[in-house]
């Protein structure tokens, strides 16, 4: 189960206690944000995309989306979604789990500037119902984070 490769990889930095399996689903930025009594934009949501033959990771703060733009201009290509399955093969983890840790080999990670508002946010753990808190120099550290992007623009922008 992926949520124990997240907690199994969390222990190298003696994390692995703090990952929080909720009774309530946390698979979306709303169910995670109702479960823990937090503002719906301090969730740290996962978007997978691809580029190319292989998966990355964007980790942007729950009331964001991406700009296609800015992506476009950011990395060159059009910005391509995961379906369900691809996430799974190429990523480890299931849509709704999707996170930045435990990933394979040669899935880049990106935090995304939206997040810096925060002291701390709640990525997911590998499952619909897992999460930690982390502040966001450990974010960056435990997600070996490529680089800090700018591609997202508030969800109630159009």
């Amino acid at each position: 189960m992926s949520v124990e490769q997240v907690r199994e990889y969390l222990k190298r930095w003696n994390r692995d206690k703090d990952l929080v399996e909720m009774d309530a689903s946390t698979a979306t930025v709303v169910e995670a944000a109702n479960a823990l009594k937090v503002i719906p934009a301090r969730i740290a949501k996962s978007i997978s995309l691809k580029q190319g033959d292989v998966a990355v990771v964007i980790v942007v703060a729950g009331d964001m989306k991406l700009d296609n733009r800015k992506y476009k201009d950011r990395f060159g290509i059009k910005a391509r979604m995961l379906n369900p399955e691809e996430a799974l093969k190429l990523t480890g983890h299931a849509i709704g789990g999707v996170c930045p840790f435990a990933l394979p080999e040669g899935v880049a990670v990106y935090l995304d500037a939206s997040m810096k508002r925060f002291d701390t946010v709640f990525p997911a753990c590998g499952s619909s119902n897992s999460l930690i808190e982390l502040t966001l120099d450990e974010l960056n550290e435990y997600s070996h984070n490529k680089e800090w992007v700018d591609v997202c623009k508030p969800i109630s922008e159009d």
